[in-house]
């Protein structure tokens, strides 16, 4: 199913980003719509795929056995065929939290989030190291989140 999104459709997205969580009514008073007709708009922006899930965003200060690493992921080669085989793998990694095709020095930018800092070590030797057609990973602690 393809729809065009108008603007509508792009500031429910946005106000849904903001807060996966606003009620029905808060949103639809919030794009101008009656309740029913933007319960219909969130609903095919769901069915359509343009909504994947919702998630809980946790503050890491408030967990302070969190730790976020960054990894700059380089493939043994960019074909069609292994930057497939690299996706369909990392979508199965509960430590990756994002993961963006990137132009640059690196292929993937990744946003690993782990329970402590010396978990990391597992997480690089057993997962990301294994994935299919790595060839190089640059990893960095972030210190603390801005935005």
């Amino acid at each position: 199913m393809s729809h065009a999104l108008d603007a509508t459709d792009h500031r429910i997205i946005l106000l849904l980003r903001a807060d996966g969580r606003m009620t029905n009514a808060d949103l639809a008073a919030a794009v101008g719509l009656s309740a029913s007709a933007c319960l219909r708009r969130v609903k095919m922006l769901e069915t359509s795929g343009i909504i994947s899930g919702y998630t809980a965003l946790i503050d890491q200060r408030l967990s302070e056995n969190m730790a976020v690493v960054i990894a700059h992921i380089t493939l043994e080669r960019q074909t069609e065929d292994y930057l497939a085989r690299f996706e369909a793998a990392i979508r199965k990694c509960p430590e990756v939290r994002k993961c963006d095709l990137m132009t640059g020095a690196s292929d993937y930018l990744v946003r690993v989030e782990i329970t402590h800092a010396a978990d990391y070590e597992r997480v690089h030797k057993d997962v990301l190291s294994r994935l299919p057609g790595v060839s190089r990973i640059q990893s960095s602690f972030a210190i603390r989140s801005v935005i």
